[in-house]
This record gives C-alpha cells, structure tokens and sequence, in this order.
C-alpha cells in the first residue's frame, strides 16, 4: 500500500475501512496520487490533535494539487481555514482556494501603499504597538475618529484600509501563533459614525479572507447608541468571532485588560506605559 493510503487509513481507524466513505470524492482522488506523510510527533502544530494534524495534511495534498502556489502556505494558516469550517476538508480547501484566488487580483505584489488610501490614514484612527501575554500583537482602532464613506470609491478605499491593516497585524504574529488582539475603544461614538454600508463591504473581506484571526476583541466604552448598533451588526459576525468579543465594563477597564496585557504593553490611554502608534508608523 503507499504511504497516502497509510495516511488515509490510519486517519480513518475507529470509523470505516473505506476512506471514500468519509472524504469528499475530489479530496479522495487527490489523496491518492499524492503521499501525505506521517511526520513524528516533534512536528506537531500546538494546539492540534492528531486528527485535526491528519486533515491538514489532507487538505494540503487537495489545495496543493488544484494551486501549486499553496506550498508556500504554512500549516497554521490551512488550519486557520479548517477551523473557520468546522473540520470540513472539502469546504474548507475551497474557502482556501478562493482566498488565494482573491489576494493574486486584490492585494498588490508588495501590499497597498499609504499613497492608496490617505483619507483612511488621515483618519488617524487606527494603531499597532505591543503584545499581549501569549505574544500576539494589538491593534487599537478609536471608533470616534471613524467618518462615514461616501460614494463607490470611498467604498474600495475603506476595503484596501481594512486589508492594508490587517495585512500589517498579521506580519507581526509571531511563529506558533496565528492570531491577534483587537481594542476597539468606542469613547466618543456616535450616530454620525455608524456607517453600514462600510461595514456590509467589508465584512465578507473579513469572513472570507481572514478567517481565525482575532484572538480577543475587547470593546471598551460602548455607549448605548452602539450596543443598538450591535444588534444591526451581529448578523455579519460569524459565532465564532462573537464568542472572543469582550464588552469591558469603564469601572474595570485595566484591571480587566491586565488579564491579558502587561502593564509594559498596554497602551497609555488605558494607564499602561507605551504611546499609541499609528499603524502606517508602526
């Protein structure tokens, strides 16, 4: 038997000796032309289970036959896609193929300039400094400085802004994380900041593209008129990012925040020791 059906196998001990039963038919016919190895234990990805191990390399062995250029992707981030559904190979390889497809048109080779989207930048809303306890950078965004877009182009300027940013955050991940932390201080928001129709573009960016990213999302003074526009908002979160968002009480705000940041990495705005730092400066 080759080595790809000795994979197969012993991922499917305990469930059926025909592989075919549980895999999708295109994941099948790649699995068997290609060898999915069995690496030693020393190559583990934290935080995975052997099973979920076995469907990475699956999944690698599916994406790398229908887009070569999935070779160059690290297995953490064809885990990121498996999580985001739920283990399934088939739908996750397309998510995944998709994602590649849309970062070759959308993404420029070196990434968006600060040239391709000033009034975002002028904004002066946005910020990267620091790490929290398990390493993973923080981006600040202060809501209040946030102005509605107007008109198609402000739309595609706003989507490049929201890639550039997370292009940038996710840069400075370092190795054996895949994942940061999200302030989002809502001081100061109002009505006139609320723009749906910037949020309905980007959110399918965000689900799409960047699935499994933010580790904890703490919002901190939400006012009332927000917590309203949460209820709008909801619908385009999927459960999984609704279930790391943190509403941080403002009698509780750094000793909470401390949980999770060091003094020495928390912003000063929230009583820690480093400056807000532009994201285009950082």
């Amino acid at each position: 038997m080759c080595r790809s059906g000795q994979a197969l196998l012993l991922y499917n001990e305990g469930r059926s000796s025909t592989p075919s039963l549980f895999l999708p038919k295109k994941i099948m016919e790649v699995s068997k032309e290609l060898i999915v190895p069995i690496k030693d234990s020393d190559d583990k990805l934290p935080g995975s289970s052997e099973e979920e191990r076995q469907k990475i390399k699956i999944m690698r062995a599916s994406v790398e036959e229908e887009d070569p250029s999935s070779k160059d992707v690290d297995d953490m981030t064809i885990r990121r896609f498996l999580r985001a559904r739920n283990h399934d190979i088939e739908k996750a390889s397309t998510m995944f193929l998709n994602y590649l497809s849309w970062k070759r048109t959308f993404i420029p080779r070196d990434g968006f300039s600060p040239s391709q989207i000033p009034n975002q930048l002028a904004m002066n809303k946005m910020f990267m400094q620091g790490h929290d306890k398990q390493g993973r950078p923080i981006i600040v965004g202060l809501g209040a400085r946030a102005k509605p877009v107007k008109g198609n182009e402000s739309v595609e300027e706003f989507k490049r802004f929201i890639v550039y940013c997370m292009e940038k955050v996710s840069s400075r991940i370092p190795k054996g994380e895949d994942k940061f932390v999200v302030i989002v201080d809502m001081d100061g928001w109002g009505y006139s900041n609320l723009d749906m129709k910037a949020h309905h573009a980007v959110a399918p960016i965000m689900e799409a593209y960047y699935p499994e990213r933010a580790g904890k999302v703490f919002v901190t003074h939400p006012p009332y008129i927000f917590m309203l526009a949460w209820k709008l908002l909801q619908p385009l979160v999927d459960e999984n990012t609704k279930k790391k968002i943190v509403f941080v009480e403002n009698k509780k705000l750094k000793s909470t925040l401390l949980e999770d940041i060091d003094e020495s990495q928390l912003p000063d705005i929230y009583g820690g020791k480093l400056p807000l730092v532009p994201i285009q400066d950082s």
